[in-house]
């Protein structure tokens, strides 16, 4: 499978998945989930709201709504909001039951943000390593691309350095 790096705001992607970057409670609040949800609409967020909570690592599935995509695949890799912070397995877990799920699915491109790296607190450059080794050694049935979308210039080019190690 191909994979990306790319700056921009992940709520614009098009792609049959776009990956949000869940809590357990799956309340969409800020960050990746809020653009997804001010884009999205509410309704993403309840139904979101409607499945949980789940455990680190788990995924669960919503329509895209007006998103460009098939479907947003909602991936805890942090607590509740106050709760604890994102760790190197609920990182590596909510990447590949993110890749699973968009593969049973059938999904032939995805777009992952850095999970858990924003308002869950674990330190981009490490968190972008986990998730490219995740990417880099699945073995997919159906999808094709992944696209690592990073929102900031900054985060973009942490991106960049990271990718060159794969």
């Amino acid at each position: 499978m191909e994979f990306v790096i790319k700056q921009g705001d992940i709520s614009l992607e098009e792609a049959d998945a776009l990956v949000n970057a869940a809590g357990t409670s799956l309340v969409m609040g800020s960050g990746v989930a809020g653009a997804l949800r001010r884009r999205g609409g509410e309704e993403i967020n309840r139904d979101a709201v409607a499945q949980g909570p789940i455990g680190l690592g788990q995924v669960v599935v919503t329509p895209a709504y007006r998103l460009q995509a098939k479907c947003v695949i909602h991936a805890a890799a942090m607590p509740h909001y106050g709760d604890g912070r994102a760790t190197s397995h609920s990182i590596r877990e909510a990447t590949l039951n993110a890749l699973l799920k968009a593969d049973e699915l059938g999904c032939k491109s995805i777009a992952i943000p850095a999970l858990g790296c924003g308002v869950a607190g674990f330190p981009l450059e490490e968190g972008l390593r986990l998730i490219l080794k995740v990417i880099k050694d699945y073995k997919p049935r159906n999808l094709e691309i992944c696209r690592v979308v990073l929102y900031s210039p900054q985060e973009y080019e942490t991106g960049l350095r990271v990718a060159q190690e794969f």
